[in-house]
């Protein structure tokens, strides 16, 4: 996909209020609270803005390159459910069944239970954990750094999160051995569901969970640069990542990073350890893990906008993506949040949220909006309806600050017609 620009006036865009967004953008940067920033606008297949601010590593200065490699973290998560529904479509499951049906360990889980006298039962799942469940994140499952729970602290225990050297099925199988925070179906509460979801595919396709994603997804959009690692030649091009201490474990809960980040840390942090660059092959995983570039992740975009095809090569059929970015949640389970505030107007499809009310998500958009994000500053929205696609990237872990909203909120205001 070419990603030259064109004239925004071509597509009903407004150049001089596009223009605004660079200054904002290096207002951020300016500021010292991000590094580098790379966003990029289109409209009806063509990019009207994609600009870079900042740098690549703020010891060297290199300036932020147009095809930077970034770790995009849970936007892995939409890339692991497309997959997932590519099998879907050839009829390997349905999403009612239970998860138990390919993976038995599902069938002996317990849900961890508080008394009012404070002890903790383990007692029988009321209903049994289906795959539109995991698929919108209602399964009881969590992430050990949410909140501090008693199931929180047993994945701290037991490095579900932090080790890259447990493969999908080794994670999968560690994860199914502890309890669930919550009732299936009881509330919606993010959580390593996806991760479950990327070894379900292994077990539906007799296939690495790495190789399906090359096979029906990125060889199909050339998408070069995306991958669970980055080859030797390429790693000059990997954008080094900042935040607070001992992010890159992962180790502390939101509340604590979030009172660290307002006490104005920012260092450079490596997170090899839990988010590997080299080929290790154990490393898979279906919630987060990727890198990719913001060009490469435009082609996945435009391919969703586009009802599932792109350059002749279709990857999923357009009722199926219909059927992903159609809210799956009742209202007792609305808003939902991953951190204060709730996600207000909006549902959650199979794998990302969508824009149910526009007036209450406080922000300019169209119902049928659909994206997601990443923990180390990552973004991205399609719009069917005005067929607008916005991402932006940058490596900042456990940022609070949304330039993101920014971005959004000035290319709605540069829509003419």
């Amino acid at each position: 996909m070419n990603l030259d620009r064109v004239d925004p006036e071509e597509v009903g865009m407004n150049s001089g209020r596009l223009a605004g967004i660079r200054q904002v953008m290096q207002s951020y940067v300016d500021s010292g609270k991000i590094t580098g920033l790379s966003t990029l606008l289109a409209r009806k297949g063509k990019v009207v803005h994609f600009e870079q601010v900042g740098v690549m590593d703020r010891e060297s200065a290199v300036p932020l390159a147009d095809d930077a490699i970034f770790r995009i973290y849970s936007m892995t998560k939409s890339i692991t459910c497309t997959a997932l529904m590519t099998l879907y479509e050839k009829g390997c499951f349905q999403l009612d069944d239970p998860v138990s049906k390919y993976l038995p360990a599902f069938d002996r889980m317990k849900v961890l239970e508080t008394g009012l006298q404070g002890n903790n039962t383990q007692v029988d799942p009321a209903i049994p954990i289906t795959i539109l469940h995991l698929l919108t994140h209602t399964a009881g499952l969590t992430y050990d750094f949410l909140e501090d729970s008693p199931v929180c602290e047993m994945y701290r225990e037991a490095r579900l999160f932090n080790r890259a050297d447990r493969s999908l099925e080794e994670l999968v199988s560690e994860l199914a051995r502890l309890p669930l925070a919550f009732q299936p179906g009881s509330i919606w509460h993010y959580s390593m569901a996806m991760d479950v979801l990327g070894h379900l595919v292994e077990i539906l396709s007799d296939k690495p969970f790495r190789q399906v994603l090359e096979d029906t997804i990125f060889k199909p959009l050339e998408m070069s640069d995306t991958a669970f690692f980055v080859p030797r030649d390429k790693q000059s091009r990997i954008v080094t990542m900042y935040g607070l201490p001992d992010c890159g474990e992962q180790s502390m809960t939101l509340s604590r990073l979030l009172e660290a980040w307002n006490s104005g840390f920012n260092e450079k942090i490596d997170v090899s350890a839990t988010y590997p660059d080299s080929n290790q092959s154990s490393f898979e995983r279906g919630g987060h893990g990727l890198f990719s570039t913001i060009g490469d992740y435009m082609k996945y975009c435009q391919m969703l906008l586009n009802g599932g095809t792109l350059n002749g090569n279709r990857i999923l059929g357009r009722k199926t993506i219909d059927l992903m970015f159609m809210n799956h949640l009742p209202l007792s389970l609305l808003p939902f949040k991953v951190a204060d505030p709730p996600d207000y107007g909006y549902g959650f499809g199979l794998g990302s949220r969508v824009l149910l009310n526009v007036a209450e998500s406080q922000k300019p958009g169209s119902v049928g909006e659909y994206g997601w994000a990443g923990v180390g500053k990552t973004y991205f929205w399609v719009d069917p309806v005005e067929e607008i696609i916005g991402i932006l990237m940058a490596q900042s872990m456990m940022q609070f600050d949304t330039p993101e909203r920014e971005l959004q909120v000035m290319a709605y205001a540069a829509v003419d017609e």
